[in-house]
């Protein structure tokens, strides 16, 4: 693949290129852009609808999503940035949770990245395993940074609980989503 313009002065070969090529070349780098700006845009409108947030989920999908479609290291700092521009920007997640947040998005692009691209794993194989290991590396960061009120155990069913259902729904919606677009001959991935 060739992600420069042709040399050479044949317009036909600068036409190709702006017709077919670099539509394929931008085409990634649009949905990254799109996946940043979704990262905190659905949390936003998801919070100010009043819907249950705990419920929904919504900055975890699109930091999956950037993990299958770009690998552990944009799926790692998309789900560090996630949270952070997300408290910047709204204020949400709060200050005592945005640390525990942080390392869970970051469990969740970096290992689905890994696990769906690095190995044979299966998608949704991989996007469970991610979603566990970053609950896991949520309830632990809470832990050391005693970022919760009350009874650990009621904390831990109180935070978890709500997004089991969204979990589920996200580790088998991506991939039937994926396949659906891979399908398609000018999907680009």
């Amino acid at each position: 693949m060739k992600n420069s313009l042709p040399s050479g002065d044949n317009p036909l070969n600068v036409r190709g290129y702006l017709q077919y090529e670099l539509p394929r070349v931008l085409g990634k780098e649009i949905v990254l852009l799109g996946l940043i700006f979704a990262s905190f845009a659905l949390p936003a409108v998801i919070h100010s609808t009043g819907l249950p947030v705990r419920w929904i989920l919504p900055m975890h999908l699109p930091v999956i999503i950037a993990g299958v479609v770009y690998g552990w290291r944009t799926g790692l700092i998309v789900g560090m940035c996630a949270p952070l521009t997300n408290w910047l920007l709204t204020g949400f997640p709060y200050l005592p949770v945005l640390p525990a947040m942080t390392i869970e998005l970051s469990i969740y692009g970096g290992l689905t990245g890994f696990l769906s691209q690095k190995s044979t794993w299966r998608m949704t194989l991989a996007i469970g395993v991610s979603l566990l290991a970053g609950r896991i590396g949520f309830l632990g960061t809470i832990i050391l940074t005693g970022g919760y009120n009350g009874t650990f155990g009621k904390y831990a069913i109180a935070a978890m609980a709500p997004g089991i259902a969204a979990l589920f729904g996200q580790m088998l919606l991506i991939p039937l989503v994926f396949s659906w677009i891979r399908k398609k001959p000018d999907s680009g991935f």
